[in-house]
């Protein structure tokens, strides 16, 4: 750090405002995060922009012609119960990339990949 700045001086990121993914078909990325219990705010089924209301921040999903590709990474999102997240995803008929269970960095997880191939992991810190 250059002219003496402290670590505390220099700015940093505080929040999550949004994540926006790219999506081919609107109608059914909006049944999958819905099935997920997802709120929509903002767009919807026949939207070319639809956005989700989540705590305080926001899910976006954008509208693009040709598929976005996969590899892009994973988000993380805190849930009151993982378990019951697996289960709520099944009842709607999304396999789940495998059962809940505890990591060894202190949260219980399992992951689900969007109609896109984004990866979602639903998470709770134990």
């Amino acid at each position: 750090m250059g002219g003496g700045a402290r670590l505390t001086d220099v700015a940093h990121p505080s929040s999550l405002s949004a994540v926006t993914l790219a999506v081919t078909d609107m109608g059914r990325s909006v049944a999958f995060y819905s099935a997920l219990g997802f709120e929509i705010r903002y767009g919807g089924p026949d939207a070319a922009f639809t956005s989700f209301t989540v705590g305080g921040a926001y899910l976006n999903l954008q509208l693009v012609d040709t598929n976005p590709g996969t590899g892009w990474g994973r988000s993380i999102w805190y849930v009151d119960d993982v378990d019951a997240m697996h289960r709520r995803a099944l009842d709607a008929g999304i396999t789940p990339d495998f059962p809940p269970r505890d990591a060894e960095w202190g949260e219980r997880y399992t992951h689900v990949t969007d109609p896109d191939g984004h990866e979602l992991s639903l998470a709770r810190p134990l």
